[in-house]
């Protein structure tokens, strides 16, 4: 019987820490989450990503047992945590509005979920010094939240979501209240101490530069429910779907037809000629496509200067704005097709005008057929 224990207790430890199966939410007749799965390994940090409305904030919630699902189940360190109160499930919550108590100092705050759990004072008093150290902020113990800075503040938060050591940490957009230069400082720190103590986080964010700073993976999600789930540099450079490649980073689209499909990459047709590229889904000679292309992506050359088989657009410059560190260059087509170029801002490097043929590799190229 005890080896049988053991066998379970090693399975669950070495399995996902969390596991979401066909976990859905309708109300009425619309769903703020169609069925969805999710899964998280040890010391993971996942972003939800994705528009308002998409359900990034009620899957959160629905692990958090905030909301009820209509359908599916949810499992934390491999057991079934769906019918669980808040309070049962080992989570953690940090959010946007920080919830510390006001009247409460900053130890108290600290201790509060670990004085629910009905810990000991003295194992207390050593957990919130401990937390309280890692997050860099020892002298502040006895201060109230009022008295502290907005970043001191949600690093408070932070250490009251962590201190009882939980299986998951859930964050809900925690940093949309800071400004830019504090908001990327806490980026910074949050994905450190994360990657310190080895802890299992799943974020909400709407903001596309943060979830590809602080993630392992992102899950993308739109029309109340998840597009694509890949590491950053995958959700990047290979996006499954239109939507993807649009919401994250930009994206100079234009219209075509497949001329002909072979080991995984498709010649398009469109107005001013033929172009190659991969092929991101399922489509067929004949079929009308889009064609995306990052702005880093194009290169500004002399038509002597193309290199054999690069795809190219003839164009000219329109504008041409200096951003800081990179520059950015508008350039019509003679179809009217707008595209937008991206650079490295050099001070040697003039600003391109007149004609140029905008040059891309196919590989940067990405083509999508009608379903995608």
């Amino acid at each position: 019987m005890t080896t049988t224990k053991t066998t379970s207790q090693a399975m669950a430890a070495a399995g996902p820490k969390l596991q979401v199966r066909g976990i859905s939410k309708r109300y009425g007749d619309s769903y703020a989450l169609r069925a969805s799965d999710l899964e998280l390994r040890q010391g993971e940090f996942v972003t939800l990503l994705g528009p308002s409305g998409s359900g990034k904030t009620t899957l959160l919630m629905m692990i958090a047992g905030l909301v009820q699902p209509s359908s599916g189940d949810i499992w934390i360190d491999g057991q079934v945590a769906t019918g669980q109160q808040p309070y049962q499930r080992d989570v953690g919550m940090m959010f946007q509005s920080y919830a510390l108590f006001p009247h409460m100092t900053v130890g108290e705050n600290i201790a509060f979920p670990l004085k629910m759990k009905g810990m000991p004072k003295d194992r207390i008093r050593d957990a919130v010094q401990e937390v309280l150290e890692q997050i860099k902020l020892p002298s502040v113990r006895n201060r109230f939240p009022s008295e502290l800075s907005g970043g001191q503040q949600q690093r408070i938060a932070l250490a009251r979501s962590i201190v009882h050591r939980p299986s998951v940490v859930l964050m809900d957009e925690p940093l949309a209240a800071l400004d830019k230069s504090l908001r990327t400082h806490m980026q910074m720190e949050i994905r450190q101490l994360q990657q310190a103590l080895n802890i299992t986080v799943l974020y909400v964010t709407h903001d596309q530069e943060e979830a590809m700073t602080m993630s392992d993976r992102i899950c993308l999600m739109n029309e109340a429910r998840i597009e694509q789930m890949a590491a950053p540099s995958e959700l990047y450079f290979a996006p499954r779907t239109v939507f993807a490649a649009g919401f994250l980073g930009e994206s100079n689209t234009i219209e075509g037809r497949v001329e002909a499909v072979r080991n995984g990459m498709a010649e398009v047709r469109h107005a001013h000629g033929m172009l190659e590229g991969r092929l991101m889904n399922t489509a067929n000679p004949g079929d009308a496509c889009r064609v995306m292309v990052r702005p880093e992506a194009i290169r500004m050359l002399a038509p002597d200067r193309l290199t054999p088989g690069m795809n190219a657009l003839p164009a000219t410059v329109a504008s041409h704005v200096i951003c800081g560190a990179t520059s950015r260059t508008l350039l019509h087509t003679p179809g009217g097709v707008g595209l937008s170029a991206v650079q490295l801002t050099c001070r040697s490097t003039p600003a391109p005008t007149g004609p140029v043929m905008a040059a891309f590799t196919a590989q940067d190229c990405l083509v999508f057929g009608a379903q995608a």
